[in-house]
């Protein structure tokens, strides 16, 4: 009895071992209209190209019925309500079956045709990022290193002193470690929030607790991303 039972627990655990596991993910927001639909997807962190695509057969299967289906995945801290597509992690969009070409090779577990694509920086170029250190940062005080996956830019805010006075300046890096930008930002505290004003038009962050946050003045104050300090 014993002995015939082990062989069946080792076929079991086997079987399991095989069974890919689909990342965990939620769904925020859903979007129909007569011809398509378009799920908000959120995920835990930076999947990698098999790991969408796993969630994203997993959705499909579960949503065979919903004509021309997209799915927006997004990254904790970000907001689909504002910013538009330039917040979203990644995109798949299942093409009409009169729209497929010779270039749709991607293939979901039900083989159907699927176009997935990657706006996001993948956990490796941010590695990369968070490892720069040019001489702009040499001996500074460094808030923090934020990543942002909107402009593939690493920024980080840092004080100084100039004239006997701390100054809070921001630099942004890309991805070769070039300074793409210098900001001295104007400080705003009038309502009690310390408001880091990086544009002309208004545009401005706050940082607190080694959390950044971005906000657009066409957003009447809601935030589009906060991003944790080396994350």
């Amino acid at each position: 009895m014993i002995k015939n039972y082990i062989p069946c627990l080792i076929i079991v655990l086997l079987a399991l071992g095989c069974t890919k596991k689909v990342p965990p993910y939620t769904i925020s927001r859903v979007t129909k209209t007569d011809t398509a639909t378009k799920l908000t997807v959120n995920i835990t962190g930076r999947l990698k190209w098999a790991e969408l695509l796993s969630i994203t057969s997993k959705i499909k299967a579960d949503s065979a019925n919903l004509p021309n289906l997209q799915l927006d995945f997004m990254l904790p801290g970000h907001n689909d309500k504002s910013t538009g597509a330039n917040n979203f992690y990644a995109i798949a969009r299942y093409p009409k079956t009169d729209q497929v070409t010779m270039q749709d090779t991607t293939k979901d577990a039900d083989g159907t045709t699927v176009r997935l694509n990657i706006i996001g920086l993948s956990s490796e170029k941010v590695k990369h990022l968070l490892s720069l250190n040019p001489e702009d940062l040499k001996g500074k005080n460094i808030i923090g290193r934020f990543i942002d996956d909107n402009n593939h830019t690493l920024i980080v805010p840092f004080t100084d002193i100039a004239d006997g006075k701390k100054e809070t300046y921001i630099i942004e890096l890309d991805t070769l470690g070039n300074v793409v930008s210098r900001t001295i930002p104007k400080v705003d505290s009038s309502d009690g929030v310390e408001k880091l004003h990086v544009t002309e038009r208004g545009d401005y962050i706050t940082i607190k607790d080694s959390v950044l946050t971005q906000y657009s003045i066409d957003d009447l104050g809601l935030p589009y991303n906060s991003t944790k300090a080396g994350i």
